[in-house]
């Protein structure tokens, strides 16, 4: 039995193709393993968003061909090593000759080969050829009509949460953004298979779902078959509607796209207790000219709407954020417009991002970069804000007691376990009696950074 080291980097949906990737493999007689070194055959999971994602690419491969035992030692074998991921994509065949140039220009400079974000499907078939030796291939191809999407209960990242990809690729074509080019444009996954999956998950323990795509509220099916006895404004809003039905105990989603957001979700949110209250939806900049030059499709006016909108639920919806600062072009007065805009949102939590480069991209090619002394700066007063806004959200919940989905044991403490609630905040407890995958009332008796402490009420 041939034995795979997968690893992960990034976003839900890189973790969402691992758990495939995986259960393919364990399916077709293969068997993953914990550590590299005993693996036959290592996949790196890539992911584009972050800067410098090629480099740190080559440098994990120089560690790992590092680690391995020397040819000829009878130690053991080198693994095969191949890429998969948004990287994989992006750069296909170059890889081999970019890594080979950064080992000093040695074969295939330990990259045997490359798979596609459609082409996961293929793993088992792609290993095989590897195995038999192989070398220096990629597969970039499309997906296959019968690609299956499910995910065996063994190679979820979690036994009492699931993701669940209703759509997959982008069609927005942000300035700043590479997802378009590594994912593709956006298909959305048949209504009635969603919710099949769904009532599987729940028919397996599976407490909490997540509902996951590039932009899931640009959810558009080419059918309406499961949803025809749902309203919503939307195609998803009536997807929130028929997933909610099934009974599950728990459906979060993310991410949104500002430009698709209607205010039915917050309405399908408030009219179904399981429809959990967070909302993800990035902003990126407080500025319209910024937000112009991004080519976001909102304006800042249109996107306070949205969040008036969903702090006036009576549900308390947490919102969370993206932000980008020192976009090409971003001149102060457009910084302070985003102070203004973080200080007005008061976001539970958000993610800020120095701008950089991506060479596909328009952004990049774009005149009046912002120097990185400026960015450093900027991301630093705005994280302030964003500090403050987190703490007093945090902070309100001091003394009261929520509802806890106890997942796992606390890194930190093995007298603990760690879970999440309805709207998405960790909270680290006492775990006596209190078994992972039980959703619990925990009092909340002290908040940290990211974190509440509590103990069971029960």
């Amino acid at each position: 039995m041939k034995k795979v080291y997968l690893e992960t980097y990034g976003c839900q949906m890189n973790v969402s193709d691992s758990e495939r990737v995986a259960s393919q493999l364990v399916s077709n007689g293969f068997e993953i393993v914990a550590e590299q070194i005993d693996a036959d055959v290592v996949l790196l999971n890539t992911c584009s968003v972050r800067e410098k994602a090629e480099q740190k690419l080559y440098t994990r491969v120089g560690q790992i061909r590092a680690a391995a035992p020397p040819v000829g030692s009878g130690i053991g074998e080198t693994p095969i090593i191949g890429v998969m991921g948004c990287v994989a994509q992006l750069e296909g065949e170059t890889i081999f000759a970019r890594r080979a140039a950064a080992s000093g220009g040695n074969n295939n400079g330990g990259i045997d080969f490359i798979l596609g974000t459609k082409a996961v499907g293929r793993i088992v078939e792609t290993i095989e050829k590897a195995l038999d030796g192989r070398r220096n291939f990629a597969d970039l191809d499309k997906r296959e009509d019968d690609y299956d999407w499910s995910v065996s209960a063994a190679q979820r990242h979690s036994r009492h949460v699931a993701f669940v990809p209703i759509i997959e690729g982008c069609n927005k074509f942000c300035t700043y953004c590479i997802v378009p080019f590594a994912r593709g444009r956006e298909k959305s996954l048949p209504a009635a298979e969603i919710i099949r999956q769904i009532e599987l998950l729940k028919s397996q323990n599976v407490r909490e779902v997540h509902l996951i795509g590039q932009n899931v509220n640009s959810y558009r099916p080419t059918s309406d078959a499961g949803l025809e006895n749902f309203r919503g404004a939307t195609a998803f809003s009536c997807l929130l509607r028929a997933v909610a039905a099934t009974g599950i105990e728990r459906v979060k989603f993310t991410t949104s796209f500002p430009r698709d957001f209607h205010a039915d979700i917050v309405d399908a949110l408030d009219e179904h207790e399981n429809l959990c209250n967070w909302v993800h939806l990035p902003v990126q900049s407080g500025s319209n000219e910024v937000l112009k030059a991004m080519r976001r499709g909102h304006t800042i006016e249109s996107y306070l709407e949205k969040i008036d909108k969903i702090k006036s639920s009576a549900k308390s919806i947490a919102v969370t954020s993206d932000i980008i600062v020192g976009f090409p072009g971003e001149t102060d007065k457009n910084f302070e417009d985003t102070l203004k805009m973080a200080e007005y949102c008061r976001f539970d939590s958000a993610y800020i991002f120095k701008y950089s480069p991506r060479l596909e991209t328009l952004a990049a090619r774009m005149e009046n970069q912002t120097p990185e002394t400026v960015k450093t700066e900027r991301f630093l007063e705005l994280e302030k804000i964003v500090r403050q806004s987190q703490s007093a959200a945090l902070q309100k919940h001091l003394g009261a007691t929520l509802k806890v989905l106890a997942e796992r044991a606390s890194t930190k403490n093995i007298d603990e376990l760690s879970g999440h609630t309805t709207c998405h905040k960790i909270v680290n407890f006492k775990a006596a009696g209190t078994l992972p995958g039980s959703v619990v009332p925990v009092k909340i008796t002290a908040v940290k950074t990211n974190t509440l402490y509590g103990e069971t009420s029960e």
